[in-house]
């Protein structure tokens, strides 16, 4: 290009500027004031709706954490059978140490799997008799053993987070 041609491009570029300038200053004279009273009343609905927004946002996201841990408890307590089969597996004398290995590895497993989507076993043996997470099947008399303690564990508990899945079946002192 020519300077002549740039000197004539750049002024039809200010006109476009000055021409976008005016526009910009009438569309400003022409927008109406809100008066303060109508904006307060607006800008009270918008912190109200906001606010439902957020509340329903928080009610929604614990709904879900519920709904799937309720669904991952049903899950789990329907596997859990497995996991005393697997147990009572490797408490059996056999000649075969790789079976053996193998069911142990199985086993190991297993609880790893359980343990990563946050369930736990209930610790029983030894430990004060808490209804609330074990099953009394029987009592016994042991003047060794202290009030209310746990002397032997029928079958394993587990829980995820608060709820208990299945409770521990006991046997308890005193």
């Amino acid at each position: 290009m020519t300077d002549e041609e740039n000197e004539v491009l750049d002024e039809k570029l200010e006109d476009e500027v000055v021409e976008t300038d005016t526009e910009n200053k009438e569309t400003t004279e022409q927008q109406e004031v809100v008066p303060k009273a109508d904006y307060d009343e607006l800008d009270d609905r918008f912190k109200r709706v906001y606010a439902e927004f957020e509340n329903y946002k928080k009610r929604s996201s614990k709904e879900r954490q519920t709904l799937y841990n309720s669904i991952l408890g049903d899950v789990v307590e329907a596997m859990l059978p497995v996991i005393d089969n697997l147990e009572n597996a490797v408490k059996v004398e056999t000649e075969d140490e790789n079976y053996k290995q193998g069911v142990e590895l199985v086993l190991k497993q297993f609880k790893d799997v359980l343990a990563s989507k946050g369930v736990q076993e209930i610790p029983a043996l030894g430990e004060t008799f808490d209804p609330s997470i074990h099953e009394a099947v029987s009592s016994v008399q042991d003047e060794t053993k202290g009030v209310q303690e746990i002397v032997q564990e029928y079958r394993k508990g587990y829980k995820i987070g608060a709820r208990v899945i299945r409770h521990s079946m006991v046997v308890v002192a005193n």
